[in-house]
């Protein structure tokens, strides 16, 4: 059944593949593929927008970074993308090991954590993988760290999403790293008895449940904390202001982030353009636009974060050592399975 679903996704992809030039090898062409796992507007507004700066055309692919990954593989030197782009620094990391990208000299003003130590891809933004609670039903004190969540004290109080998440993949990943693969295993095996319902939906749908009574914490991104506050949907507003936001492991290894990122494909055919467009994605202006747009945290050296995610302070970092070892992935894939989260 997985095979069959491979090949139906990789047809839906082909289906809407970048067209094709006769001269896409020059460096007078103006257009640029682009393979993204990001659905997001704020992207097709900043698309646009580079489009209408620089005349160069945007042809785009979305699909989920796994499958971009197998389709840069099958196609090979003749593939017709340009850059990848993904929510998650290992699978960045994933295909840099496979080969699949390059190195190039992109001029940004990234913090150095947010560039890939052999710049094989440059992070546009990052979100930090939080607890959101329930300001009425949990008291601060009762949080600490991701491992304490597996603690029989919530026991049918979380909320969490599917384990297809690469979100929880990555978040997984991390702890394996940390801890080893037992106490992963011991931490999935936890969540899963402490969970308030099946996983489902996304991380909105998360906290949602959290202000209908269904549970009492959610691990969720914090930008989707600032959508809700933002929305012109007075009822999200309340969704959104029903949570508090906490970050976990401060006193030790920091709060686990969700990096977003852009990497130059191994046999781009418009290497020019996917450099500019690296450079005009981690620019000042761009930077500030995300931040105010999509709620995410910036990684740009002189670009602060929305007003909205800054309320809720400063918070340390957990390193980004896990992403170097892709290979962690299946192990995160393996104990989600023998752990019984869906």
């Amino acid at each position: 059944m997985k095979y069959i679903k491979f090949l139906l996704i990789t047809l839906a992809i082909a289906c809407t593949a970048p067209k094709e030039n006769s001269e896409a090898g020059s460096s007078e062409e103006k257009v640029l593929n682009v393979y993204s796992h990001r659905h997001y507007d704020a992207d097709k507004q900043a698309f646009e927008r580079f489009t209408k700066e620089t005349g160069i055309e945007i042809n785009l692919v979305k699909a989920g970074a796994d499958e971009l990954i197998n389709r840069l593989e099958m196609e090979g030197q003749n593939s017709p993308a340009d850059v990848l782009i993904t929510v998650d620094a290992a699978k960045l990391n994933r295909a840099k090991s496979k080969g699949l990208l390059q190195p190039v000299d992109a001029n940004t003003k990234n913090k150095p954590e947010f560039v890939d130590v052999e710049n094989h891809w440059y992070a546009i933004t990052y979100r930090a993988r939080v607890v959101a609670f329930d300001k009425e039903d949990v008291d601060i004190s009762e949080l600490s760290t991701y491992e304490d969540l597996a603690s029989n004290k919530w026991k049918n109080r979380i909320l969490i999403r599917s384990s297809s998440s690469s979100y929880n993949q990555s978040l997984l990943s991390s702890i394996i790293h940390e801890n080893g693969p037992s106490a992963a295993q011991e931490w999935a095996n936890g969540i899963v008895a402490n969970m308030a319902r099946e996983p489902k939906g996304g991380d909105r749908d998360q906290i949602k449940a959290i202000a209908s009574g269904v549970g009492d914490i959610a691990v969720v991104n914090t930008y989707y904390v600032g959508l809700l506050l933002n929305s012109e949907n007075p009822e999200e507003v309340k969704v959104g202001e029903r949570v508090g936001i906490y970050f976990p492991n401060q006193e030790d290894r920091g709060g686990h982030i969700n990096i977003s990122g852009i990497g130059v494909t191994k046999y781009a055919p418009n290497k020019a353009n996917a450099i500019k467009f690296i450079e005009f994605l981690t620019s000042k202006e761009i930077q500030e636009f995300y931040a105010a747009t999509s709620f995410e945290y910036p990684v740009h050296k002189e670009v602060s974060p929305d007003s909205t995610i800054a309320a809720w302070g400063e918070f340390k970092i957990d390193n980004l050592d896990y992403a170097q070892k892709p290979e962690l992935l299946e192990e995160a894939i393996k104990i989600f399975d023998e752990a019984g989260w869906n």
